[in-house]
């Protein structure tokens, strides 16, 4: 394990990753890594038209993506400076099988490999989840134009292909351990409680991290 927290919350889109993201930055003093969405400028275009823009979309992402971790890690966690991000960058494996032809997933994922091969992984994950219902309900009330045209038959595929992809996460890295939280069952926006319960389970996992250095 790295010797200060990285930790990363994931799930999909309209979990409420960003918002508990904040309030992680902010109770534990870490530096917020905020995933670029609506700077997208084919993100429009793809929910319009998946099979056209999928590619244009997914490569902007990862090539955000990776400048963003790149910076991090220079200016942040080699620096002894701890980091929540709202994101993990593998994410874009998970889009990218959903979305592109078989032939441009084969070069997305040379390019994926070659760019992420040497970039810092979180030594805890968060993993959000929800029913379709409630997804689609906080998609509806932040009201981002980019995101109105999300289709509900696309939204409960990406949820079924992160919880594929948790699972594999787990096998893959069992030295990073993942909290898992239901959205539906606790709700870390409205009740203090259920944010606080969050909390003690993250820090426990940052002094078992530190006590195994």
């Amino acid at each position: 394990m790295q010797h200060l927290p990285f930790i990363a919350v994931e799930g999909p889109i309209g979990v409420g990753k960003t918002s508990l993201s904040k309030k992680i930055a902010a109770h534990f003093e870490l530096h917020l890594l905020k995933e670029i969405v609506e700077e997208n400028p084919f993100l429009g275009k793809f929910y319009d038209d998946i099979e056209e823009w999928s590619f244009q979309t997914e490569m902007f992402f990862l090539c955000n993506r990776f400048k963003q971790l790149e910076d991090i890690q220079k200016q942040y966690l080699t620096q002894g400076k701890p980091v929540v991000s709202d994101y993990h960058i593998s994410k874009n494996m998970i889009f990218a099988k959903r979305t592109l032809k078989e032939s441009q997933f084969k070069k997305y994922e040379q390019i994926y490999h070659i760019l992420t091969n040497d970039m810092p992984k979180p030594n805890i994950m968060i993993y959000l989840d929800a029913s379709l219902d409630t997804l689609l309900q906080r998609i509806s009330l932040r009201g981002r134009d980019v995101e109105k045209n999300i289709q509900s038959s696309y939204l409960h595929q990406l949820k079924l292909d992160y919880q594929d992809f948790m699972k594999e996460f787990e096998m893959n890295h069992p030295e990073i351990p993942v909290i898992r939280i239901d959205g539906d069952q606790i709700d870390f926006i409205k009740h203090q409680d259920d944010l606080n319960k969050i909390l003690h389970i993250i820090e426990q996992q940052i002094k078992k991290g530190e006590l195994t250095q």
